[in-house]
């Protein structure tokens, strides 16, 4: 580890706070229907859009109609997105002529970008046509995005609310969010990538001449306008194959520094709105101070082991720590810090193959998805996901007074309890039991490239990545396989809507009931004790629920590692 490299790493940390306060004061005026700066130009098109749609901005729902509106409005994404890969083949915008896609990875894919996961068992560049990634997938990084922001704020609405039976209208929401907040910030962002040697073209590929006279292909198309909205929208899902790695996706050492700052951008944000509409924006520094502690943590931990290396290779002489896997342009401090952003946000963006990480280096961008992604996390996702946390610390802490626990105002009964279990209890029923159903299923275990310890790992990541919603992949599996295309869309789905709906009851839960005022016997919430409270919740319950599976994996490959024994590639 350099000085140089912890100058980077908290200037990165210092300009994501800097960003908080004005980001959080602006989405707040979005969604309390605020006039902003940009009003004068797009109200017109806002109030167009309810007229087309049939929708009453004045009128709002009760959190079961937001939620059947929510689900319903993914499944006609879905439909949609589907069809146009198992059409594209007789659709325009298709220079390279790609044929259909198969229906188990149509399926796959569809599912994975309508639940932000953007999990890709496909090469886009030799996969997909310019239409199916501008009108596919590009349309659903932004409504995926959208989808998750709106919804944290109609969580952050119960809390605020008080004896209210709706929290917000849901077409209203991602309306607004879409319109005055990602499709200004991701225009001006897409032309900043553009100057730095993105390609923005619906011209065909680019045949070249090597030195040696041989004939090239090189793709180009459409790619800043999807890497702009995949980036700020935490979706991760890349044009070309090799993500964020490939010149053309992320040209620069400053473009590889704004995508991770877009990253954290709107989640880190998001804890200033709800500090804002309960009326305490100490609330939300607190929460935000959660999230720093835990992402700190793992990127003391990740960088220290990329740049400690390994010790059989050191042995040799090879020193320099673990370059292995990662793009010379950005280095080990870049890649680590990249691998530890986009798995504590659910990006599933990569500038570095995690397969190639060491044993604790990889390890930590597993235990980042596996807590829930919910330091920082995906737009909205990582708020909702951190305030169900949230809850379970209050109920301990209220059990250790003796008193029926509050949070801004609001009691946290059973019902509240109860649903935010529900939540955190189903994402390592679909890490672990998938992983254990593939692990003892013999086509899932010849897609593995690696044997013993390290191969685990790369089918738990993926079930991991895949219900956690990161879609970023260990590498090494080789996942477009009917068995893995099918598995892991279930955990897709399952991920995303069976944690949204105890969220969105719990947001019902609260908006009803009445707001009390603090009292001397209030656990206070906004100093270091809370902070302390909250972090030791979620590192138990995680510890808990996964150590034993990550010591079937990485732990058990970092022993063997130190003790000289490595695991070679079939």
């Amino acid at each position: 580890m350099t000085v140089i490299g912890w100058i980077q790493i908290l200037l990165y940390c210092a300009i994501i706070a800097a960003l908080v306060v004005p980001l959080g004061a602006y989405m707040t005026r979005v969604f309390n229907g605020e006039r902003t700066f940009l009003s004068t130009i797009l109200r017109p098109v806002e109030a167009a859009l309810y007229w087309a749609g049939g929708v009453d901005e004045r009128r709002e729902q009760h959190w079961v109609t937001y939620t059947v509106s929510m689900l319903f409005f993914h499944v006609g994404g879905f439909l949609i997105l589907y069809a146009l890969m198992r059409l594209q083949a007789h659709l325009p915008f298709n220079p390279a002529e790609q044929s259909a896609v198969p229906e188990d990875l149509s399926f796959n894919t569809a599912v994975s970008f309508i639940t932000n996961t953007n999990w890709q068992n496909y090469g886009g560049e030799s996969t997909l046509s310019y239409l199916v990634q501008m009108l596919g997938l590009t349309h659903q990084n932004f409504l995926s995005a959208a989808t998750g922001i709106v919804l944290a704020v109609a969580l952050i609405r119960g809390f605020a609310r008080a004896s209210m039976r709706t929290i917000g209208n849901f077409w209203v929401d991602i309306t607004r969010c879409t319109l005055y907040f990602l499709l200004p910030i991701c225009i001006i962002y897409a032309l900043f990538l553009v100057w730095q040697g993105m390609p923005q073209t619906l011209g065909p590929y680019v045949e070249a001449t090597t030195l040696e006279g041989a004939k090239q292909t090189i793709a180009v198309g459409p790619v800043a306008s999807q890497i702009a909205i995949k980036m700020l929208g935490t979706n991760g899902g890349g044009f070309f194959n090799a993500n964020a790695s490939h010149p053309f996706e992320n040209p620069t050492a400053l473009s590889n520094f704004v995508q991770m700052i877009s990253i954290f951008t709107i989640g880190a944000a998001l804890t200033n709105v709800f500090g804002r509409m309960v009326g305490n924006q100490r609330q939300g520094w607190a929460i935000l101070a959660v999230m720093g502690v835990l992402f700190i943590a793992g990127v003391f931990v990740c960088y220290w082991a990329e740049a400690h290396g390994n010790d059989a290779f050191t042995a040799m002489g090879l020193t320099g720590g673990n370059m292995e896997g990662k793009e010379v342009r950005f280095g080990i401090v870049a890649s680590a810090l990249f691998a530890v952003i986009t798995t504590a946000a659910s990006c599933g963006a990569v500038n570095a193959m995690h397969d190639s990480f060491t044993a604790l280096g990889g390890m930590i961008p597993l235990i980042n998805i596996q807590l829930g992604e919910i330091i920082v996390g995906g737009v909205g996702a990582g708020m909702y996901g951190m305030l169900l946390f949230v809850i379970i610390a209050i109920f301990v802490a209220g059990l250790m007074v003796g008193r029926t626990p509050e949070y801004v105002g609001k009691k946290i009964e059973a019902k509240e309890v109860k649903m935010a279990m529900l939540a955190i209890l189903i994402l390592p029923l679909m890490y672990l039991g998938w992983t254990a159903v593939a692990v003892v299923t013999p086509t899932a275990v010849a897609s593995m490239a690696n044997p013993g310890p390290h191969g685990f790992t790369e089918v738990l990541y993926a079930y991991t990545s895949q219900t956690g919603n990161n879609g970023s992949a260990f590498a090494g599996l080789s996942g477009n396989t009917l068995f893995y295309n099918l598995t892991g869309a279930c955990a897709m789905l399952v991920g995303r809507f069976w944690m949204i709906i105890p969220a969105m009851a719990i947001a019902g839960s609260l908006a009803e009931k009445k707001s009390i005022p603090p009292s001397s016997g209030t656990f206070p919430t906004t100093g270091g004790l809370f902070i302390g409270l909250v972090v030791g919740v979620i590192v138990i319950i995680g510890g808990l629920t996964f150590f034993p599976a990550l010591a079937l994996g990485p732990i058990v490959e970092q022993l063997a590692m130190s003790a000289g024994t490595l695991f070679a590639s079939n």
